[in-house]
């Protein structure tokens, strides 16, 4: 799949609307959380003009708040339901990390982990503004995930891997998803489900481009 449609829009509606339109956005619930967490809230002041533009934005340190397509897209292969544990790497800003603490409800907990410093603030930062008790973006590198509070129902990856992390499958509930972009270049955006203990299946999705997965 090929995302490409780069537009600005003037108003959350309108970038919801054209999500929709194009097939990214599907379900009520998670065009709800769009409708409630607002993409301006967590793009920098040089680029407000343009934060319902349907294309990744620069949020410093060499990383980027993701296309409102593509985050659609992986939510909506993520599948978070109400009171899910959840695992955010590569968080950035904190926008998916909020649409997340929005959709699985105050029950839920979502934990997001960045490796630079500068942005696990500003990301904190950035999710005041919603006031959720059932978020935090803590330091850490994604290639390892968060071992100590694991298992997670869902893990997802704003960044691309060369392979899939072992330790990040490792850290899924039976059951669990796993929705992250692998390879170089162009990328699959894979969606990995753990069957049982030791078997797990994969689906793939070509034709993103993502920022690499920092380890250090």
């Amino acid at each position: 799949m090929e995302i490409d449609n780069f537009f600005i829009m003037d108003t959350n509606r309108d970038l919801i609307d054209e999500l929709i339109r194009t097939g990214y956005l599907k379900s009520e619930r998670l065009i709800r959380a769009f409708e409630k967490v607002d993409r301006k809230d967590f793009v920098p002041l040089e680029f407000m003009a343009e934060a319902y533009g349907n294309y990744p934005l620069a949020i410093g340190y060499g990383q980027t708040i993701s296309q409102p397509a593509t985050v659609a897209f992986m939510l909506e292969k993520l599948q978070p339901e109400l009171g899910d544990k959840v695992l955010d790497v590569g968080c950035g800003s904190g926008w998916q990390t909020a649409l997340l603490a929005e959709l699985i409800g105050p029950t839920g907990r979502i934990v997001g982990i960045e490796i630079k410093d500068n942005l696990v603030i500003l990301g904190n930062q950035n999710l005041k503004k919603y006031n959720y008790q059932n978020a935090k973006i803590i330091k850490g590198n994604g290639w390892q995930g968060l071992p100590e509070t694991a298992p997670f129902a869902k893990i997802i990856v704003a960044a691309a891997a060369e392979k899939i992390p072992k330790a990040l499958a490792e850290q899924l509930e039976i059951g669990g998803r796993l929705v992250i972009p692998v390879g170089k270049g162009q990328q699959d955006i894979v969606v990995v489900d753990r069957i049982d203990e030791s078997h797990f299946k994969e689906q793939h999705y070509p034709g993103f481009i993502f920022v690499p997965l920092v380890e250090h």
